[in-house]
């Protein structure tokens, strides 16, 4: 059985490892965890890091912004869209610090349909950022 058609965003930032933006496996698309940074940059939006690469401070809310960001454009390059969400993972670093604000955005976004959602805090990410989101969404005809 195949793997699936691989998808690669010219939009999104690109992966810090070797793994596709998202897997195309009939009608679903598995989306790899997505963060905040920018294509083309190291540079993480809302973060500020000191000269070891240690975080200093970060707002929430603009990686908020910038994490659903990349999931829309990796959505829209694989031929999906945001209202074609149907289940997600997010992981924030400091549940109890970022949760409320991530809630709060989460429905501004989501108001009509929102998908299914697991929240989860863990240690940490791979880079410097708060907040990751593992997506499955539908594509083509279901």
């Amino acid at each position: 059985m195949s793997a699936g058609e691989r998808i690669d965003s010219k939009k999104a930032p690109e992966p810090v490892g070797l793994y596709p933006h998202a897997r195309r496996v009939g009608n679903l698309l598995f989306l790899s965890g997505v963060g905040p940074r920018e294509r083309g940059s190291k540079a993480i939006p809302g973060v500020e890091l000191d000269a070891e690469g240690n975080i200093v401070s970060y707002d929430i809310e603009t990686q908020c912004h910038s994490v659903f960001r990349n999931v829309r454009y990796i959505l829209e390059d694989a031929g999906s869209s945001w209202d074609r969400l149907v289940d997600v993972t997010v992981y924030l670093t400091d549940m109890k610090k970022d949760f409320p604000t991530y809630n709060r955005l989460w429905a501004e976004y989501f108001k009509d349909s929102p998908p299914c959602r697991t929240t989860l805090e863990i240690n940490r990410l791979p880079t410097p950022i708060a907040i990751e989101l593992k997506c499955i969404a539908t594509i083509g005809d279901v």
